[in-house]
């Protein structure tokens, strides 16, 4: 019998995966899935901000470059009463110095910051470690 007070299911998780390419984005909801959790899609910063506001994922997956509102903006927005606690962990192809990457880490709902392509053992881990989700078992 598990301790199922500590740890959640992944499937009672929404992860909402925000990325213009879609060959990242399916890449990103394969590796999501295959962890059991639950997958809303955005192409751009307009669908993401109201699937963010629609659906209250429980954590978004944000790449930085984005067509009609960029990452930054993004950001900003979420930080807005009803998305401001969802948990964002940022995704980005372009190489970030850390000044950038720190400054990036500062904003208050910013859990981590990975770079792609996303290695999809440390993009499982993070999931889990932010939601407090138990990995499925691997047979």
């Amino acid at each position: 019998m598990e301790n199922t007070s500590t740890f959640g299911r992944p499937a009672d998780k929404l992860v909402l995966i925000v990325d213009d390419d879609e060959s990242v984005r399916d890449l990103i909801e394969f590796i999501v899935k295959k962890e059991g959790f639950m997958v809303e899609k955005a192409a751009d910063g307009e669908e993401a901000l109201s699937k963010a506001r629609s659906a209250s994922p429980d954590i978004i997956l944000l790449d930085l470059m984005l067509p009609k509102f960029g990452g930054f903006e993004i950001l900003r927005e979420l930080q807005s009463d009803e998305t401001g606690s969802i948990p964002i962990v940022i995704i980005t192809g372009r190489y970030t110095d850390r000044s950038t990457s720190d400054m990036i880490k500062q904003e208050p709902n910013v859990r981590d910051f990975l770079e792609k392509p996303v290695k999809p053992q440390i993009l499982s881990a993070l999931l889990h470690k932010l939601l407090r989700t138990q990995p499925p078992l691997r047979r």
